[in-house]
């Protein structure tokens, strides 16, 4: 075989789980400053008819809580980053070279990368249902919570142990098509630019293709996080039916009560922090990788 036919061993599992904890830090330093829009989004979905707007509901926020109150709500996903980002990588890259093995391929393929990215989701929801249930319960604006701690006793007490995985089946979807979208459009986007010849290009066409990602993954799953940040902001109440309850039904009455458009809410918001941050995240990762490879040497090489 000459050195022109060498395929690089694939890196082993921990070097993706810490690529990708290592991107989820980065990603969540970079944009820190944009956190309050991750509270603004899930107002927005939390209200039933019309909205404020990103403005005005940032605008609320600022004049009527103080930075107090927008901190405690940024705990929970500041503490989730590395971990859930983490399985993200880690459970793609798994995800990947089993299909692979299973459907005979030596590459990956357009539908294999979809595949694999919402079975990355999939993995990866389990991780973060928990930690989404008390940020939704601290950023809704009728919250009494004291901070994150205060949530999690409080759910325990009145509604067990598995009270804090409400929202499991919502989060799933969530993160299934987030994912689905997100890895499939970056192996088709990749496909599609030039060629990197040099290492910056290399760290532009990533930041290019996982920001396309995010985006793609936004307008994919945003009707499923309505509806998680529904189910999630209400607590559940003894011998009462919740409103929303599983997903589809659920997305079938947003739709119909409040329309089409509201399956949308917090869209804006949300696209300006996870298409970014997509790319971020893509281009740590394969920094990452590259740095891995170099250290471990032959045969990663």
């Amino acid at each position: 075989m000459s050195s022109t036919d060498h395929k690089p061993k694939p890196l082993p599992f921990v070097a993706n789980f810490a690529a990708g904890a290592i991107a989820g830090i980065s990603e969540i330093l970079t944009f820190y400053p944009l956190g309050l829009i991750d509270v603004v989004k899930t107002r927005i979905q939390l209200e039933r008819g019309q909205t404020q707007g990103l403005v005005g509901t940032f605008k609320s926020i600022v004049k009527e809580e103080g930075s107090n109150k927008r901190t405690i709500g940024l705990v929970p996903p500041l503490l989730l980053e590395a971990p859930k980002r983490a399985v993200k990588f880690a459970a793609n890259d798994f995800w990947g070279k089993t299909f692979m093995d299973a459907f005979g391929e030596a590459k990956m393929t357009q539908n294999l990368s979809i595949l694999t990215g919402c079975s990355a989701g999939a993995t990866e929801s389990f991780v973060v249902v928990p930690f989404e249930l008390v940020k939704i319960r601290l950023q809704d604006k009728n919250s009494t919570f004291k901070g994150p701690m205060d949530v999690v006793k409080t759910v325990i007490a009145k509604e067990g142990l598995l009270g804090l995985y409400a929202g499991m089946e919502s989060t799933f979807w969530r993160h299934v098509y987030w994912n689905g979208g997100y890895f499939g459009t970056i192996y088709q986007v990749k496909g599609l630019l030039p060629k990197a010849q040099t290492p910056e290009r290399e760290l532009l066409n990533n930041f290019i293709s996982g920001a396309l990602g995010g985006f793609a993954g936004t307008v994919v799953n945003t009707p499923f996080d309505v509806v998680k940040s529904r189910i999630q902001g209400t607590p559940a109440l003894p011998g009462v039916t919740p409103k929303y309850n599983w997903t589809y039904p659920a997305i079938l009455t947003i739709a119909r009560e409040e329309g089409l458009a509201a399956l949308y809410k917090g869209f804006l918001p949300k696209v300006l922090r996870l298409a970014p941050g997509g790319g971020v995240l893509l281009l740590v990762v394969e920094a990452t990788l590259g740095v891995f490879r170099k250290a471990l040497g032959p045969p990663y090489i």
